[in-house]
Parts: C-alpha cells; sequence; structure tokens
C-alpha cells in the first residue's frame, strides 16, 4: 500500500471509530526548514484546539509490519487522551500582558525558510534567522508552543524590536543555558559511564529544556568561560536547532574537515527540519564574540 493509500485507510477507521461528532481531515503542515508532513485532525464542534497527528511516522511503522487497525487505534487514543486533558481557553493569547513572560526566541536557517519568514517577525544571525515563540504550560500541553505570527504581533501592538528585547529578557531566566561535556551527556542518557577525551574535548552548549537550545549562543556567558579556560578559540559545530558543539580550535584539522563532518552528520543524523545549519562558526576568545567561518 503506498502512502496516499494508507492516508486515505487510516482516515477512513478514525472517522468510523470516533463517529459523526467529530470532524476528521487531512492537513499538510510545513514545518522547519520547508519540510511538509502529513497529519490527520479529529476535532470536535466545541473545541479551540485539536490535535494534529502526523502519518509519515506511523507509515513507516505499517511498512515494518504493524497492522494499519492498530495504528488507526494509536491515533484515536491519542486524540481521546487529547479531548479529555485539554480544555483551554485561548482568548488570553489576545492579551500581551498575559503572554509576554512566555515568549522566546529560536534558531533556525534562513535560506531554508524563506517562505515561513513571510509571515513571521525575525532577526538575522550571520546565515540563520531568529523567529519568536510562546510556550505552553507544561501541564497543559507539554512542551507545546505557538510560532508568533505577524498577525499576533499587530493584535498585540508590538513590532520586531519590542519582541526581541521581550524575548532576550526571558531567555536566561526561562530558558537558561546548559554547557555540559559530551561524555557527560552521554551518561546522562545511557547511564553509561564514558570518559572525557582530553586530547579532543567536545563540549554540547543548549538550555536546560534541550528544545531550541542553539539559540544559547546568543546569551550563552559559559562560552566566554570555556574559552578561557582553554585559552584559545572555540569552533562551533551546528548540530541542530537544539544544540550546537563546542571543540577548541587548536588548528590541529582544517576547517574542511569539520564542515564536511557538519555536512555528513546533518545528511545522516538530523532529522531534515531539525537541520541548523551547514556552516562552520568560531568563539574568538579575543573579541568575545561568535564569528562565522568561510573556507
Amino acid at each position: 500500500m503506498n502512502f496516499d493509500a494508507f492516508v486515505e485507510k487510516i482516515v477512513d477507521l478514525v472517522r468510523r471509530n470516533m463517529g459523526k461528532a467529530y470532524e476528521i481531515r487531512v492537513t499538510k503542515v510545513t514545518k522547519n526548514n520547508d519540510v511538509e508532513l502529513t497529519g490527520i485532525v479529529v476535532a470536535a464542534k466545541a473545541d479551540k484546539i485539536s490535535p494534529t497527528v502526523y502519518l509519515e511516522g506511523l507509515y513507516e511503522e505499517y511498512l515494518e509490519g504493524t497492522v494499519i487497525e492498530t495504528l488507526a487505534d494509536k491515533i484515536v487514543d491519542v486524540c481521546k487522551g487529547h479531548m479529555q486533558d485539554v480544555k483551554l481557553d485561548m482568548d488570553f493569547f489576545r492579551d500581551f500582558t498575559q503572554v509576554k513572560d512566555k515568549i522566546f526566541y529560536k534558531l533556525i536557517n534562513f535560506d531554508k525558510n524563506r517562505k515561513l519568514l513571510e509571515e513571521v517577525p525575525y532577526f538575522r544571525w550571520h546565515d540563520l534567522a531568529g523567529v519568536f515563540y510562546y510556550a505552553m504550560e507544561e501541564e497543559i500541553l507539554g512542551r507545546a508552543s505557538i510560532t508568533i505570527h505577524c498577525q499576533h504581533m499587530t493584535m498585540w501592538g508590538q513590532d520586531v524590536d519590542s519582541l526581541y528585547r521581550t524575548a532576550k529578557q526571558n531567555m536566561k531566566e526561562g530558558m537558561p543555558e546548559l554547557l555540559i561535556s559530551m561524555p557527560e551527556l552521554f551518561s546522562q542518557m545511557t547511564g553509561i559511564v564514558v570518559h572525557r577525551n582530553e586530547e579532543v574535548p567536545m563540549y554540547v552548549l543548549t538550555n536546560q529544556e534541550k528544545l531550541y537550545g542553539a539559540a544559547a549562543l546568543l546569551y550563552s556567558e559559559q562560552l566566554k568561560n570555556l574559552a578561557e579556560q582553554m585559552d584559545c578559540d572555540l569552533l562551533i559545530l551546528p548540530s541542530s536547532i537544539h544544540e550546537v558543539l563546542l571543540i577548541p580550535d587548536d588548528h590541529q584539522k582544517g576547517y574542511d574537515f569539520y564542515m564536511k563532518m557538519v555536512d555528513e552528520v546533518n545528511r545522516t543524523q538530523v532529522e531534515p527540519e531539525e537541520v541548523l545549519s551547514y556552516k562552520l562558526y568560531r568563539y574568538s576568545k579575543n573579541k568575545a564574540e561568535v564569528e562565522e567561518i568561510f573556507s
């Protein structure tokens, strides 16, 4: 069964399970880096927020042998659970005073998101763009967020500069940076103790949430501390929109080596919508700033 037939069949199964009280529809959603995903939306007439379940991952499960009825049941369970847990009045979102403390920014690739950037306020940073989002309360919708569009900015009577000042003020306290060695992070994730490689120490810069953590580059104080501790500049490898990797710029390998590494990781290890950049950056110890490296 090809993907289109899979979508048609699973919509039919979900519609039969949920009944006539719900609207079941298929939607195309453009995610980061212009990646388009197919989602199924299950909406009750009275609900202001409806869950979207993306189907590409479920199709992979189907191709690996999971029966389609089981996957349809999974969608139904997700949607029914959402409807029981979320009864959210979004009227508060019209009032800037009620949302301003939860406005943050994240970094995305400028060239890969030109279509999105026509619709949202943003600021440039090297080959990247900083876009703003509202972080939902975790106890309500987990780690959900709302990308701020130009229409929101106009509704609030704000402009890009005021949104930037608001987000900048929130970042350090609301998304505090996290600088951790790669072995420590691996040990936290797996429980396996890994000894640090002192010859080529590698660090990860993100935030405590490990969500859109590459933006910590713009407000990190630990970058400066690490460069001074190592007494050298730091190479910055854009691992994903959620984190960057830091290694000492010891000139033992040429910059082309690291650029090829970034390209390889982006092509083979990072989801397309989470790719940040194919560039290489450097934190200059003397200038105390991040600069782009041009090969």
